[in-house]
């Protein structure tokens, strides 16, 4: 078995996303279009002596934008909850030491506790070669949150329920700039305030998956959420009408926010929008595009264990 495994924890981007009304038990129904990015957080996870007690550390990367106090408790990281949720269904120890290195903005609507939920799952798989079949992680992902299954993978799917339904899709690889202005936009008053805004909201599978037919273009990506997410974060409205004047094109929210997102025609459309967004209107940004999780490193050496996999 290797010693270390190295783990790409990918962004994730709602190219679409449509929203019902809080069922019964208040959950929303979603119909989303999502594709991991190139933008990212490392997991590193080495292999500990049986017997002896995990040990997990969590830090900012040097080049993460925006640094926020990492304040919450072990126990409640994903990426723990992940590791403790896979010893417990496999009822033994897997004993480990992990460093997460973050880049993706706490709160930032990009996913990345979730991605880095399921980033430690395929790390452990390829660390102690259990080879397990990505259902038998998305299954476990599940009782994590609802966007963890998606990123066991990664890539571009449809994602329908409140998660649980997943269809992978083809690749459109898709030039983007995120931009991470500094709002708060707490997911539960999000939803409350979408549930204001649109109390009789329908969800559009339809919609999303004529979207998902192509690679999108500028103005093509639309977020049932953004309205709310800029109504609980008036920072969140001004940034994007700033940024809009600026780009001259379309600004879009990734989930529910703070992360804005703009389609670009090329990397070099990217990457100047990017410098561009920083310099004017102040606000971190870097160029991306739409790609699978990266390969994992294993031993220094890279091993494909994200990929898509026939689970037949």
């Amino acid at each position: 078995m290797p010693s270390s495994v190295r783990s790409f924890s990918p962004a994730k981007v709602n190219l679409a996303l449509s929203v019902g009304a809080p069922r019964a038990d208040g959950m929303h129904e979603i119909a989303s279009w999502m594709v991991t990015t190139g933008f990212g957080d490392d997991l590193d996870v080495r292999r500990l002596l049986p017997g002896t007690p995990s040990r997990y550390a969590i830090e900012w990367a040097p080049d993460a934008h925006r640094k926020t106090d990492i304040d919450w408790p072990l126990a409640k990281d994903l990426a723990v909850r992940a590791h403790r949720a896979l010893e417990a269904r496999l009822g033994r120890e897997l004993p480990v030491q992990m460093r997460l290195q973050k880049r993706i903005p706490v709160g930032g609507g990009l996913g990345g506790g979730s991605s880095n939920a399921g980033a430690m799952l395929r790390a452990l798989d390829a660390l102690f070669d259990l080879r397990l079949r990505s259902a038998y992680l998305e299954d476990i992902a599940r009782a994590l949150g609802s966007d963890v299954p998606f990123l066991v993978r990664g890539g571009s799917a449809f994602v329908g329920g409140t998660g649980e339904h997943l269809e992978p899709l083809g690749g459109h690889e898709s030039h983007l700039v995120l931009a991470f202005p500094e709002a708060a936009c707490p997911t539960g008053a999000v939803y409350r305030a979408f549930d204001a805004i649109r109390a009789d909201a329908r969800v559009d599978p339809a919609r999303v998956r004529a979207l998902a037919r192509e690679a999108p273009r500028a103005d093509d990506p639309f977020n049932d959420l953004a309205d709310a997410a800029c109504a609980v974060a008036p920072a969140l409205a001004d940034a994007r009408a700033r940024i809009a004047s600026l780009a001259r094109q379309s600004v879009h929210v990734s989930g529910s926010g703070s992360t804005l997102f703009l389609v670009c025609d090329s990397p070099v459309h990217a990457e100047a929008l990017a410098g561009a967004i920083a310099t004017e209107c102040g606000i971190p940004a870097v160029p991306t595009a739409t790609a699978a999780p990266a390969p994992e490193e294993v031993d220094g050496e890279p091993r494909v264990v994200a990929s898509p996999v026939d689970d037949d």
